[in-house]
């Protein structure tokens, strides 16, 4: 299976000259966008909503925060409101973090994964079912 790589622009809702633009992971076993604590300041003042934990690729369990709402603009799809979640996470060997994008913005967006062409697409129609 390949990797699906995308721009995200998160902007703080309150204020919205704080934004973060960054190349993230599309993981569609992941529920919520997740970043590193380290950016989390970056955003500004954000509200956090819960403490959670949450289970991991290789099913240990860290504790994160759920913070929003956060204006989210994932490449050419429609801006969404979504929450985050920030984690402490440990950047790789060239110094870089991988954030993830999971499912709940994704389908709040109207985007797609297309496998066989290793990228997302427009959803034609939101499924009510």
């Amino acid at each position: 299976m390949g990797r699906i790589v995308t721009q995200v622009k998160l902007a703080n809702f309150a204020d919205p000259n704080r934004t973060l633009s960054l190349s993230v992971l599309v993981d569609t076993g992941a529920a919520y966008i997740t970043l590193p604590n380290a950016w989390r300041e970056s955003l500004g003042e954000v509200e956090q909503l819960a403490e959670i934990e949450v289970e991991m690729a290789d099913q240990s369990v860290k504790k994160g925060v759920v913070c929003g709402p956060l204006r989210v603009k994932i490449g050419e799809f429609r801006p969404i409101m979504a929450e985050v979640v920030f984690l402490d996470m440990q950047p790789d060997e060239d110094g870089e973090y991988e954030p993830l994008l999971g499912y709940i913005a994704l389908e709040q967006a109207g985007a797609a994964v297309d496998m066989l062409g290793h990228r997302l697409v427009h959803v034609k129609r939101v499924d009510l079912k």
